[in-house]
């Protein structure tokens, strides 16, 4: 078997998927999330075969897009893999980090079980905050046509799964449910670095924004 060939092979399926998607799902998310992937890979010395699989494949039938159901994608990831024949360990690891790496709501933890599910988890995350997460949740939020602010809906730190799945929000709340609190839910040294920098820019984004909301100059 050779893992280049695999890889490459499974990335050309998965951006053929994603193609016309404009929720902020898209294939450059799951680029951006399969580069970052492979950088912190790199510092953490893990299965780097593993890491790059579990990241092309990790949003290959998201929740959001199947009615709530979390058991789509690892299902859907098991028979890319299963298709190109990959042994039976690699599968059952890759369909484990695709199973349990999502944020599901403020008071839920996902603690990944494994090196390489941390890694991916990290990357998948920091892709949600900064000037590219700022860019995302906007997209999410036209694509479900949902407002950008309603003053006075407050956020909603959600303590449950189904709760966080059926969330119907204005996209300013999604920062207080989710994107600020990734910073402090980062698994590796180099992942919570990147993070303090992207956090921060969301901070700043925000303060602009309630100014120019009131009319501010």
């Amino acid at each position: 078997m050779n893992s280049n060939v695999v890889i490459a092979a499974i990335a050309e399926e998965v951006k053929k998927r994603f193609e016309g998607e404009g929720s902020g799902h898209d294939w450059w998310h799951v680029y951006r999330v399969w580069k970052m992937a492979q950088h912190l890979a790199r510092e953490e010395e893990a299965d780097m075969f593993v890491v790059e699989l579990a990241a092309l494949l990790h949003d290959i039938a998201d929740h959001k897009f199947h009615n709530g159901d979390d058991t789509v994608g690892p299902r859907i990831g098991r028979q890319v893999l299963v298709e190109h024949k990959l042994p039976d360990d690699v599968v059952d690891h890759v369909c484990e980090i695709i199973a349990t790496l999502s944020y599901k709501g403020a008071g839920v933890t996902t603690d990944m079980s494994t090196l390489e599910g941390k890694i991916v988890q990290d990357a998948d995350r920091l892709d949600a905050i900064g000037a590219v997460g700022i860019a995302r949740c906007f997209a999410y939020g036209g694509h479900k046509n949902r407002p950008m602010h309603v003053p006075g809906e407050d956020p909603v730190l959600h303590q449950s799964k189904d709760s966080y799945f059926k969330s119907e929000g204005p996209s300013i709340n999604h920062f207080y449910e989710k994107l600020l609190l990734l910073k402090d839910r980062m698994n590796t040294r180099i992942a919570r670095q990147i993070a303090e920098e992207r956090h921060k820019y969301m901070e700043d984004y925000l303060d602009r924004f309630y100014k120019e909301w009131e009319g501010d100059v």
